[in-house]
């Protein structure tokens, strides 16, 4: 579950929210915490949706209710999964179409070193792209694999 917001529930405690993507939680379940800070373990000890206590299933949309975790300490675009399910990733490599200017994409082409602003789940973070060696270049129209 991508986390979309994350709120404090004074005598409770922390409460993420989000959809879930695949699986299902219910209370009482582990699960980490993933993603642009350092993993962090825990329990759910409440799901609901609607304000009524529910499994949640792939597809809807709930609040998670965390024990022991601080306000501060879980963001917007983090990853709710079950332990050891999913890994976080700094680098990646792509292959891509940059759309012309007459298809809704860029002007211009750019140079290795370029810093985009790229958009995963609920977070965006600014990239770096780095072209294959002997392309000087990528151009609207191109294709091209990126790391």
């Amino acid at each position: 579950m991508s986390i979309e917001d994350v709120y404090s529930i004074p005598g409770r405690g922390t409460v993420v929210t989000g959809r879930i993507e695949r699986g299902q939680i219910k209370k009482g379940d582990e699960v980490e915490i993933v993603g642009l800070r350092e993993t962090k373990k825990t329990t759910c000890t409440g799901v609901e949706m609607f304000k009524k206590e529910v499994v949640g299933i792939a597809g809807y949309n709930v609040g998670c209710l965390l024990r022991g975790i601080e306000r501060k300490e879980v963001e917007r675009g983090q990853v709710l999964a079950k332990p050891g399910t999913i890994t976080p990733h700094k680098k990646f490599e792509a292959e891509v179409y940059i759309l012309k200017k007459e298809e809704g994409g860029r002007h211009s082409g750019f140079v290795s070193g370029y810093r985009p602003q790229m958009y995963f789940r609920t977070t965006d973070v600014t990239g770096v792209i780095n072209l294959p060696e002997g392309s000087p270049m990528i151009m609207p129209g191109d294709n091209a694999n990126l790391l």
